[in-house]
C-alpha cells in the first residue's frame, strides 16, 4: 500500500538560503500549551514560560550562534506556537555553508526534542518571506502584540 505523498508548502522554486528575511510559526501538536501560559483579559506582554517553553527560549538563543549567517531578529514563544523573525545574512550572497529554513526550522525542533525527552511539534511550519521594510514591520509588530491578543489569536484554544 503507498502512502500519499505530503504537497510542500514552500514557494515553488524559491532557494531559502538566499540572503532575506524570513516570518516563521512553528506550532505545538494538536495545539498544546506546553509551552507556556497567557492569563487571557490582562495585559500580558509576555507569556509565563513553562519548562518546555524556556527550554525554547534558549534553543532560539542558540540559533544565532550556531549559524554563522543567521541572525534571529526578533522571536516569541506563545503557550502552543512561537514566531520569529530570522534574516540569513551571507557576506557575499550564498555560499554552501549558508543553511536552509527548512535545515534551520529541523535542526531547531530536534534540539528541543532532545532537550525535552520527546518531540511535541508539528511536522511543518509556516513560512512567509518579507518582502520590504513595510512588511517586516508588519511582522515585527504582529509579533510585539501577539500576547496582548492572545484570546483572538488563530492557535488559541479556550481550555477551560
Amino acid at each position: 500500500m503507498e502512502l500519499p505523498k505530503r504537497k510542500t508548502i514552500r514557494l515553488k522554486d524559491f532557494d531559502y538560503s538566499q540572503n532575506g528575511a524570513y516570518f516563521l510559526t512553528v506550532c505545538v501538536k494538536d495545539r498544546h500549551e506546553l509551552l507556556g501560559k497567557i492569563d487571557v483579559g490582562t495585559n500580558c506582554v509576555r507569556p509565563q514560560l513553562s519548562e518546555h517553553g524556556t527550554v525554547v527560549e534558549k534553543e532560539i538563543a542558540i540559533l544565532n550562534s550556531t549559524y554563522k549567517d543567521v541572525k534571529v531578529d526578533k522571536y516569541i514563544v506563545m503557550p502552543n506556537h512561537i514566531h520569529m523573525i530570522i534574516f540569513i545574512m551571507a557576506e557575499n550572497g550564498r555560499t554552501q555553508f549558508v543553511p536552509t529554513i527548512p535545515r534551520i526550522i529541523k535542526q531547531f525542533k530536534g534540539a528541543v526534542t532532545k532537550k525535552t525527552g520527546f518531540s511535541f511539534w508539528q511536522p511543518r511550519f509556516h513560512d512567509h518571506i518579507i518582502r520590504d521594510e513595510v512588511d517586516y514591520q508588519n511582522h515585527w509588530l504582529y509579533i510585539d502584540e501577539n500576547p496582548l491578543k492572545w484570546a483572538d489569536d488563530e492557535y488559541y484554544c479556550n481550555n477551560s
